[in-house]
């Protein structure tokens, strides 16, 4: 979920009649809120009825990860080769979801949404494929899927990406979902996820994170409206020459289009440089 603001025409027509029915029926609050849709520049965004955007796709791109935050979700990558099961934890328009499917054809990949509403925007509007051999979407909450231990130890990637209509922080965010999400994860294995930096729930979540992890944390700075992708690792200690991790850019970048070159430096810049070797 981006924190790119951008109204929708069904986000206004849905509140004005809201306002417009408000008397005429008995208070209801929906468990979901609303799925609606915009257009501009010919770019499709999601949104949860508000001028938030929830996620984006290119028409004339389809295959390709649109938004800045979206693509450093995949950073993993710098880091890790051939995953076997990697879990996406909040659909949205199933770009990530969709990207990894097509570009590693020996990897399970699990997306994980609350709303079915949510899944079935992905696969009308959003070109999302339909559940395959490899690609599977559950209709569950991410706490639950975190939470059953028949998921410990079995994920190599977990992207997390859990925010509601209103943008005010991850949906989960306890000590105890942290510690559930590192749980799932295979040694070694690796987190990415999207907290809200411009917000007071930032430092709680990355607090968070970083105990959750053992401080094994890195960030990027800031995109969009206040995005930040961390990435956290499990498993044995990484120590690898920023060089090395230079080069690995390089080959992602040609393999995958994705501006891998760039978050090397991204991530130099926003952890402070250490020296020439990451230590994490």
């Amino acid at each position: 979920m981006t924190l790119i603001k951008r109204k929708s025409i069904e986000a206004e027509a849905f509140v004005a009649d809201d306002r417009a029915a408000r008397s005429l029926r008995p208070a209801y609050k929906p468990r979901f809120a609303p799925v609606t849709f915009s257009e501009i520049g010919g770019v499709r965004y999601l949104h949860f009825g508000t001028e938030w955007v929830q996620g984006a796709m290119r028409l004339s791109k389809p295959d390709r990860i649109e938004l800045e935050y979206a693509q450093q979700m995949m950073a993993w990558l710098l880091f890790m080769r051939a995953p076997k099961h990697v879990v996406q934890l909040g659909l949205g328009t199933g770009s990530i979801t969709k990207f990894s499917a097509k570009q590693f054809a020996r990897t399970q990949v699990t997306a994980v949404e609350l709303n079915p509403a949510v899944v079935v925007a992905a696969r009308t509007m959003f070109d999302l494929p339909s559940d395959s051999r490899r690609l599977k979407v559950l209709e569950a909450d991410a706490w639950d899927f975190v939470t059953d231990t028949a998921n410990h130890g079995t994920v190599d990637v977990l992207q997390v990406d859990l925010y509601d209509a209103t943008a005010r922080g991850p949906v989960h965010d306890t000590p105890a979902f942290y510690k559930a999400c590192r749980a799932t994860l295979r040694e070694p294995g690796m987190l990415t996820m999207n907290l809200f930096g411009d917000h007071d729930s930032y430092p709680k979540n990355i607090r968070r994170l970083r105990q959750a992890f053992d401080n094994r944390v890195i960030e990027f700075p800031e995109v969009h409206d206040g995005n930040v992708i961390v990435l956290a690792f499990n498993g044995p200690l990484l120590s690898v020459e920023w060089k090395d991790v230079e080069a690995r850019a390089k080959v992602v970048e040609a393999a995958t289009g994705l501006p891998a070159r760039r978050w090397v430096k991204q991530l130099r810049d926003a952890n402070g440089d250490g020296g020439p070797v990451l230590t994490v």
